[in-house]
């Protein structure tokens, strides 16, 4: 039995025979087949020439405005390897792995704020007793980001850093009242959070110069509640089509203070302050609060179609349903954080 196949441009006759054995005539051209050697490609260039591991805030900074090129902070580097690796960045000299730096790593009570290392996995985050006792919405929306494995190694730093509109982790920080402190060569200063976007993917930070440390967030000890919560385009697509957080404080039956935002719902993140001034005084629960409140989205958030996405329509429908799951579960904890 013959059975005969292309390869490589040639001929091939193969004779089966009883008990396994075959044997393999050579091209019906009759010409002995040259073994192919593919071309030799070009050595990719490297994406970076030196990786460096400073110990310490001082050492980071230093490196930083010594270094001979473009040079950059690096921690989990989920997104910014990428972006190099495809070129969205410019070419970089010289990166600086920050996960060494006790500041960044640091997530402990301090007095009256809960501070959070740039450099922590958001994996840990999302598992710390702290942060789900006292930013629930962080821990809901970094439990979120990814999946285990980059959740392992992805920094809550970097989901700032990278300054997207609807960064799951950022979202929820704007809710909480967060601030964020800097290093640069004129030492460390404390900012509002909202300070650092520009655009999108924009930032106000100068990471050849600077590095986010961390983030305070403020604790309330009695009274206070927050939710987080999103909807995702099908699996395999990490963009979110809208995500929202909320935090308030009530005292009684009415709320006291209240942060809300969404994301994206602009160029930069931004709060939705007539949700907020509205609200303060009156209990969610009461007959038209919700609906007042749906009714106020559209001049708070300015929602657009994108075809990665949704629709500008079903972006400001989901914003609804997300207003009241997110301000009644808030709601609803703040009455059990007593």
């Amino acid at each position: 039995m013959n059975i005969s196949f292309l390869r490589g441009g040639f001929l091939f006759i193969i004779k089966l025979q009883i008990g396994g054995r075959r044997s393999v005539h050579a091209p019906a051209s009759g010409v002995k087949p040259e073994r192919k050697v593919p071309p030799q490609k070009e050595p990719a260039d490297p994406m970076w020439k030196r990786y460096l591991f400073p110990e310490s805030l001082q050492e980071a900074v230093q490196a930083l405005g010594e270094a001979h090129g473009r040079a950059l902070p690096v921690a989990g580097g989920t997104d910014l390897l990428l972006e190099i690796q495809q070129g969205h960045r410019p070419p970089v000299d010289t990166l600086l792995d920050v996960t060494r730096i006790p500041e960044l790593n640091r997530l402990e009570r301090q007095g009256n704020a809960l501070f959070i290392g740039a450099a922590i996995p958001v994996g840990r985050i999302a598992a710390s007793e702290p942060v789900n006792r006292f930013a629930t919405a962080l821990a809901e929306a970094c439990g979120q980001i990814g999946g285990p494995q980059v959740r392992n190694v992805a920094t809550l730093g970097g989901n700032v850093a990278h300054a997207l509109p609807a960064a799951d982790g950022m979202i929820a920080l704007v809710a909480l009242g967060a601030e964020a402190w800097v290093a640069s060569p004129d030492g460390v200063r404390q900012v509002p959070l909202l300070s650092l976007f520009r655009g999108p993917g924009v930032s106000a930070l100068d990471l050849t110069h600077e590095i986010l440390v961390g983030f305070s967030l403020p604790v309330v000890e009695q009274g206070a509640g927050s939710a987080f919560a999103r909807v995702m385009r099908p699996q395999g697509v990490a963009l979110p089509i809208l995500n929202m957080a909320v935090w308030l404080r009530r005292e009684g039956n009415v709320v006291a203070e209240v942060r809300l935002t969404a994301g994206p719902s602009g160029s930069t993140p931004r709060r939705a302050e007539k949700i907020e001034e509205f609200l303060q005084g009156k209990t969610p629960l009461e007959e038209g609060v919700l609906s007042a409140c749906k009714a106020l989205l559209p001049q708070c958030f300015a929602f657009r179609t994108s075809p990665a996405r949704a629709t500008a329509e079903y972006r400001y429908h989901l914003s609804e349903v997300l207003l009241e799951k997110v301000l009644l579960t808030a709601w609803k904890r703040a009455e059990e954080c007593v």
